[in-house]
C-alpha cells in the first residue's frame, strides 16, 4: 500500500478554480464517505483551506486511487479532467510524506511560516478520526508532520515575522496605500480571519475600524476586543461608501459585493478605495476591479505579494527542510517498523498459548500449592517467555522493510507455522 496525495494549492491553480474545488462544512463529510468507499482507498484525508485542496490516501493500487480522487474532484468541482489536470498534483510514498510535512510546517503556504494551516491541518485530521477514515497509517503520519512543524517553528525564525494570511493582507494594504493611519478602515466578517484581520490592524495602530457581520452579536464582540465600531449587514452599501479600505473574509460561499453594488456606492465618489478579498470562495466580484477609483486585491494577489518575504527568508527555509528531513527519516523508520508488529504479536500469541496449554496440563500439580506459590510460577513462565521473544521481536522490527527482513519474517512463520 502506497501514501498518496493529490490536489491544488496557490502554486498551482488561481483563486478561480480552488473556490470551485473547496470543500467545506456538510460536504466534507459526503467527501470522505464517497472516497472511502472505493476498495483502493483504504484511508482518507481532506485538507481544503483557502490556499489548498488536497485528498491524502492510503491506497491499495496508486493507480486505481488516483482515478477514484480524480473522478471525485470533477463531480464535486462541477469541471472537466480537462479543465483541472494541469492544475492537479499528485505524490506517492516518501514524496507525499515529505509534502504534508512542508505543509504544516507552513513552507508551503502563501503567507511563509504562517500558523493558521497548523489549526487547519489538525481539525483535518481530527474530523477525519471521527468519520473512521484515519487510521493506523494516517493517524501515524499526521501526528509526525504535526509534531515536525511544532519543532520548526521552535526551532527556526520561520513564524517570527508575517505569520497568517489575515497579518499579510494588513501588510500588503499598508504597503500598497503607505499607512493605514487616518484611513476608514471596513472589516467584512468576523469569524476566525476576520478576527485576525481585525487583530492585525489594531497591532498596526489603525484607529477607524469598523467590523461589519451578519450576526452583530458576534461582530460586538469582537468590536469590543479592539475598540471598534459594529455595523449590521443591511448596512453593506453605506458602510462601503464611507470606507478607505475594505478587508473582506466572509463564509458566505459566494459574491456578496457585485458589481452593481458597488456602481452604487461609488455614485458621485471620488476618493478611492481599496478592497481585499481574502475569501475563498471570494467575496467580491472580479469585474468590480474595473471600476474608477477601485484596487482590488485578492488570494492570487496576496500570494504573489508574499513570494518575495519567502525569497528574503531563503535561509531560514533551509533550515526548516533539514528539520523535515529528520522528521520524515524518523516517521518512515517508526512506519516500517511497525510492518513487522502483527508478526510479531502473532509469534507471542502462539507462544502464549503454548505456555497456557502447559499450565493447564499440569493443573492438578498447580491446585495444590498456595495462592502465592501459583503466582510466583505464572510470574517465572511469563518471563521466560518475554525473555525469549525479546531479542527475535526487536531484531524483526529492526530488520523490517528490508530483505533479511522479509527472510527472518518467513523463517519466523516456517519454525512456528504462522499464517
Amino acid at each position: 500500500m502506497s501514501i498518496v496525495v493529490l490536489g491544488f494549492n496557490y502554486h498551482t491553480s488561481p483563486v478561480t478554480l480552488l473556490e470551485k474545488v473547496m470543500i467545506s462544512g456538510p460536504a466534507m463529510s459526503e467527501a470522505l464517505r464517497v472516497l472511502s468507499s472505493h476498495s483502493d482507498i483504504r484511508e482518507v484525508v481532506v485538507l481544503s483551506t483557502c490556499n489548498r485542496t488536497e485528498v491524502y490516501a492510503v491506497a491499495e493500487r496508486f493507480h486505481g486511487a488516483h482515478t477514484d480522487i480524480l473522478e471525485f474532484l470533477c463531480e464535486t468541482s462541477g469541471l472537466s479532467a480537462d479543465d483541472i489536470t494541469p492544475h492537479l498534483y499528485s505524490q506517492f510514498d516518501d514524496d507525499a510524506v515529505v509534502h504534508l510535512f512542508e505543509v504544516a510546517a507552513g513552507i508551503d503556504s502563501a503567507v511563509l511560516g504562517e500558523t493558521e494551516i497548523v489549526g487547519q491541518v489538525r481539525d483535518a485530521w481530527d474530523f477525519a478520526m471521527k468519520q473512521g477514515t484515519s487510521r493506523s497509517t494516517l493517524n501515524l503520519l499526521f501526528r509526525y508532520a504535526l509534531e515536525s512543524g511544532k519543532r520548526a517553528r521552535t526551532e527556526t525564525g520561520i513564524s517570527r515575522s508575517t505569520a497568517s494570511v489575515a497579518y499579510a493582507a494588513v501588510e500588503m494594504a499598508e504597503e500598497i496605500l503607505g499607512t493605514l493611519n487616518g484611513k476608514r478602515v471596513l472589516v467584512v466578517g468576523a469569524g476566525e480571519m476576520g478576527e485576525g484581520v481585525a487583530g492585525a490592524l489594531s497591532r498596526a495602530g489603525t484607529e477607524s475600524i469598523t467590523v461589519l457581520n451578519r450576526t452583530v452579536s458576534r461582530a460586538e464582540e469582537l468590536a469590543d476586543k479592539i475598540s471598534a465600531r459594529v455595523s449590521d449587514f443591511g448596512s453593506l452599501e453605506s458602510e462601503l461608501t464611507r470606507a478607505d479600505v475594505v478587508l473582506t473574509c466572509t463564509g458566505a460561499g459566494g459574491v456578496i459585493i457585485d458589481h452593481e453594488l458597488m456602481i452604487r456606492v461609488r455614485q458621485g465618489v471620488t476618493t478611492p478605495i481599496l478592497v481585499v478579498d481574502i475569501a475563498l470562495p471570494r467575496d467580491v466580484a472580479a469585474s468590480v476591479a474595473q471600476l474608477p477609483g477601485v484596487t482590488l486585491r485578492d488570494l492570487d494577489h496576496l500570494s504573489d505579494w508574499a513570494q518575495r518575504g519567502i525569497d528574503k527568508r531563503a535561509s531560514e527555509v533551509s533550515q526548516v527542510r533539514e528539520i523535515i528531513g529528520e522528521e520524515v527519516e524518523r516517521f518512515l523508520l517508526d512506519q516500517t517498523q511497525r510492518q513487522a508488529a502483527p508478526l510479531v504479536a502473532q509469534l507471542r500469541e502462539v507462544v502464549e498459548s503454548i505456555r497456557t496449554a502447559e499450565m493447564e496440563r499440569f493443573e492438578s500439580a498447580l491446585s495444590a500449592m498456595t495462592p502465592e506459590q501459583r503466582e510466583l510460577v505464572e510470574s517465572i513462565s511469563h518471563g521466560i517467555i518475554n525473555k525469549m521473544l525479546h531479542a527475535p521481536s526487536v531484531r524483526l522490527r529492526e530488520a523490517a522493510g528490508t530483505p533479511q527482513g522479509e527472510r527472518l519474517s518467513a523463517a519466523v512463520r516456517d519454525l512456528f507455522s504462522l499464517d
